[in-house]
């Protein structure tokens, strides 16, 4: 729908069911409170501010598709017979969204739609083939149609007004005769707008009312069920049927304890007196067995008593008990406190071990992989071999018959020889890459993952004169790690010293490497790093020195190559400690070094 007209009612399509300002035939309705509260909970976007206290404004608007029909033509009753120009060819009914087609015939929105369904579609006017690209939407007519008057459709209710179609929407929304539902939840009676005042204050069922006992406010259609069951104003009868004829339902309860007709049991009762009976007569009761009744609280209270002899006597007995108990509660409390600490600290063991166990089998599925490779390699080697053997017993057998035929045997030989020393070539690159791998293969072996290097250094008098001659001045160590994510490191040794040590002692040296996880790790390197000479003797004085790494350090920060500057301690050990005392023995010696990873977090 296009225009003004279409706009217009598009935006009152929106408005949906009963809340808006009553506006029945002019008046104002005066609602109590309770009421305005139901009715702002029920639309609380469109309910205006109230006038003054316990009155408010509303206005129950028809449904929107009571305007415009859903399928098919407007069936208004129309003040003037409709010319046959304003009817549908196919409903009959006054056009609603007129469409024309190409041979000139009108069709509501909804019937145009249904003709096009077909198969195939063809005017029911004339017959002539309909195409949707040549039918259009006919604003004239419908401007026309929508002046023409018509009667209001709450005619048969009693409106008598007329107005055109276009303004019908408006007056609906006005109209006092239009039936509404009444705007109580609970209420499903439905009336005129006009009489939607004398509905809301004398004839809905659900309306509020003063109980006539309690002066609570209820709904009138509870009012009976507050009175019969709930109002405790309200009189009802003794139970009892005593000389009272009424009695309030909220002293009901205190009047059976008093009443004289109640059956009661003697006040004695808890002392073993048996007698029940009705209120009037315990009092005549107690005056006569008074006697019985103090002879029953005596033989009670004698009771009692050597009852509480026994409970002093066995009080007494238990409290001599209690200082073993204390101690023993104490003794208990400590044993508990230490089984405690054990536990916690089984339970960090236990992780630990778990963690070292979980990096161990990935290192030896690849270690596995690598003696796979290994195995292959010495098989390629094997296999090489007895090929070069054979090629050099063929050659020789050649060489036998060179000699014995002369250039023929020569000419065979030069092929041979190329073969014999390509193989050669291939065995050479094998060897290379099985020691390679072998090398790895014991790096692996020997790798550690919690942060600690035992190094075992043999044959130390041959490779400290080595060192003394300059042909090999230090030693590396194979890497360890603070974890099987951590940080990558090795250290160094120079036999014949360096630096201040040069030629009187052992310096030790602990160096950063370069891993394959240091983007996840924090830099600069910050754990304390303890260096030991370990002592093979049995007193075990092991030779140590520790420091905490210089931040600034270039020696600390991530590496940019294979490994950093090394960092530790040229005067380590004298020579002169270290070869009188017990740290060599069988030509070799032990360096352990200790990085403390317990703070590291997890990468």
């Amino acid at each position: 729908m296009t225009g003004c007209f279409g706009q217009n009612f598009a935006h009152k399509n929106r408005h949906i069911h009963h809340i808006r300002k009553v506006m029945s035939a002019g008046r104002n309705v005066d609602l109590p409170l309770e009421l305005q509260t139901q009715l702002q909970r029920l639309n609380p976007a469109r309910a205006p501010p109230a006038s003054r206290p316990g009155s408010m404004r509303l206005e129950l608007s028809p449904p929107p598709s009571s305007f415009m029909p859903l399928h098919r033509g407007f069936k208004d009753r129309f003040v003037q017979p409709l010319e046959p120009k304003y009817c549908c060819e196919s409903c009959k009914l006054a056009l609603c969204n007129p469409r024309q087609t190409e041979c000139g015939h009108r069709f509501c929105e909804s019937c145009i739609r249904d003709l096009l369904c077909l198969q195939p579609p063809i005017c029911p006017a004339d017959g002539e083939p309909l195409y949707e690209d040549k039918i259009f939407t006919d604003v004239c007519c419908r401007r026309e149609i929508m002046g023409l008057k018509v009667f209001c459709r709450n005619e048969k209710n009693g409106c008598q007004e007329q107005m055109t179609l276009q303004l019908l929407l408006e007056h609906l929304q006005d109209c006092p005769y239009y039936e509404i539902t009444c705007p109580r939840a609970e209420c499903k009676d439905t009336f005129l707008r006009k009489d939607v005042s004398d509905h809301l204050e004398t004839k809905c069922k659900y309306r509020d009312t003063i109980c006539t006992y309690c002066k609570r406010t209820v709904l009138l259609a509870d009012q009976k069920k507050h009175e019969e069951s709930v109002c405790p104003a309200f009189p009802v009868t003794c139970p009892n049927k005593c000389s009272n004829s009424s009695v309030l339902r909220s002293q009901l309860t205190n009047h059976r304890h008093e009443c004289p007709n109640a059956q009661a049991n003697c006040m004695f009762s808890r002392y073993g007196c048996t007698f029940k009976g009705l209120n009037q007569d315990m009092k005549e009761h107690e005056l006569r067995f008074m006697s019985e009744h103090l002879k029953l609280m005596v033989a009670r209270n004698s009771s009692l008593e050597t009852k509480m002899e026994d409970v002093k006597t066995e009080l007494q007995e238990r409290y001599k008990v209690l200082p073993s108990l204390n101690t023993r509660i104490i003794e208990l409390e400590n044993r508990y406190e230490e089984v405690r600490e054990k536990s916690k600290e089984m339970e960090q063991k236990i992780s630990n071990v778990q963690k070292l166990l979980g990096s161990h089998s990935e290192k030896v599925m690849e270690m596995e992989m690598e003696l796979r490779l290994l195995r292959q390699a010495k098989d390629d080697v094997e296999t090489l071999k007895s090929t070069v053997e054979s090629i050099r017993s063929r050659v020789a057998v050649l060489e036998g018959s060179g000699r014995g035929g002369g250039g023929a045997g020569t000419h065979a030989l030069g092929p041979m020889e190329t073969q014999l020393a390509r193989h050669d070539d291939m065995l050479s690159v094998h060897e290379i890459r099985l020691a390679d791998m072998d090398l790895r293969f014991q790096v692996l072996e020997t790798a550690s993952y919690s942060g600690t290097l035992v190094w075992k250094i043999r044959d130390y008098k041959r490779r400290k004169q080595e060192a003394v001659m300059g042909k090999t001045l230090s030693l590396y160590s194979q890497p360890f790690y603070t974890g099987y994510f951590g940080y990558r490191m090795c250290a160094r040794v120079y036999l014949n010293g360096d630096g201040m040590g040069k030629g009187t002692h052992l310096s030790l040296f602990f160096v950063v490497m370069r891993g394959e996880y240091d983007a996840l790790l924090p830099w600069p390197f910050k754990q304390k790093v303890t260096l030991m000479l370990m002592d093979q003797g049995p007193a075990r004085k092991h030779l140590g020195d520790a420091f905490k790494p210089d931040p600034n350090s270039s020696s600390f920060k991530r590496p940019a190559g294979d490994m950093n500057i090394a960092s530790g301690c040229p005067l380590f050990v004298a020579q002169t400690v270290l070869e009188n005392g017990t740290y060599i023995k069988d030509d070799t010696i032990f360096i352990k070094v200790v990085v403390d990873a317990s703070d590291l977090p997890d990468p």
